[in-house]
């Protein structure tokens, strides 16, 4: 494939990938900010498209998008995609698996922590004047068992970094889990409900699908700890929200820490209500670090494949 192509960036992107491509002569037309209609207008006359997580790729576009071969997503999740439609024309749809890794994982211990000390009411209400010293008592992370769905890259890193905190770690993943990186980890394998029903931290980490959406029901929060807290950093769609609300409030689950939402921007989603809800705003993969080494990888994805080499 030649090296003589004009790439469409979407969304705000590290420098790092504008000058990996234009070092090997690629035809950069950055726009951060342009709209699903300019996209349709516009898309004909690529042949790389790169996204973050703002855009959308619908089946419309990919219909006009004529010599489109490449479809880049600088991150993980490929929901923001029609890959069927992508692959039915034969472009090739990639993305940065390994960027996210570190970032979410270090997050997820972040939110943990949070939930375990209650960190941000502690510090909400002594900037309202309340001083709780008495009521702030918090639980310690060492000794409890973390519960994975999902152990891909992030899932992997998070066990690791969870057992140097002396937690246990059960882990369930549709695929087979790999015996060496169990023993290494100290990991017990487990379907996905007696992981729930055991665990006193549950994280997700599964991509959006026909099977997993809403995996997170009224009747497998019931089968929970009501001391157990749940973690999700994957999609919002993975959890039934009404569902959880309710087992929230009703005190069958002590808690949530939420990067994620069914809709976002989640601004009024009535679980940032709740006292026992820790909330951020999809910032998982927001990190320096993670955003140049997705952007870093996907850069070096590209050249790869026009050369010939993936």
């Amino acid at each position: 494939m030649s090296m003589n192509q004009s790439v469409l960036i979407c969304d705000q992107v590290a420098p790092i990938l504008n000058e990996i491509l234009q070092k090997n002569g690629l035809q950069i037309t950055y726009e951060p900010e342009i709209t699903p209609d300019q996209i349709k207008e516009k898309i004909a006359n690529f042949d790389i498209v790169i996204v973050r997580s703002r855009t959308k790729i619908t089946k419309e576009m990919i219909e006009k998008a004529s010599k489109c071969k490449i479809i880049a997503r600088v991150g993980v999740g490929l929901d923001n995609i029609d890959t069927e439609a992508a692959k039915a024309k034969g472009i090739r749809v990639i993305n940065a698996v390994e960027g996210a890794m570190n970032a979410v994982a270090e997050l997820v211990l972040g939110l943990m922590l949070s939930l375990a000390r209650e960190i941000p009411r502690a510090d909400r209400e002594i900037r309202n004047g309340k001083w709780l010293k008495k009521e702030l008592m918090g639980s310690e992370l060492s000794g409890k068992y973390l519960g994975i769905v999902g152990l891909g890259n992030i899932g992997k890193r998070l066990a690791k970094l969870a057992r140097a905190l002396n937690m246990n770690i059960i882990g369930f993943d549709v695929m087979p889990i790999a015996d060496d990186f169990a023993r290494e980890v100290g990991l017990i394998k487990a379907d996905i409900d007696t992981l729930l029903s055991s665990a006193d931290y549950v994280s997700f980490h599964v991509p959006l699908t026909e099977t997993t959406h809403h995996l997170v029901n009224a009747k497998r929060l019931s089968t929970m700890k009501k001391t157990a807290y749940i973690i999700n950093t994957s999609r919002g769609e993975i959890i039934d929200e009404d569902a959880l609300y309710d087992a929230l409030q009703q005190g069958k689950l002590a808690g949530a820490a939420l990067d994620v939402f069914e809709k976002e921007p989640a601004v009024g989603n009535k679980l940032t209500t709740l006292p026992n809800v820790v909330c951020t705003p999809h910032i998982g993969a927001q990190t320096k670090e993670a955003q140049t080494l997705a952007a870093n990888v996907i850069g070096e994805k590209i050249i790869m494949i026009l050369r010939g080499v993936i």
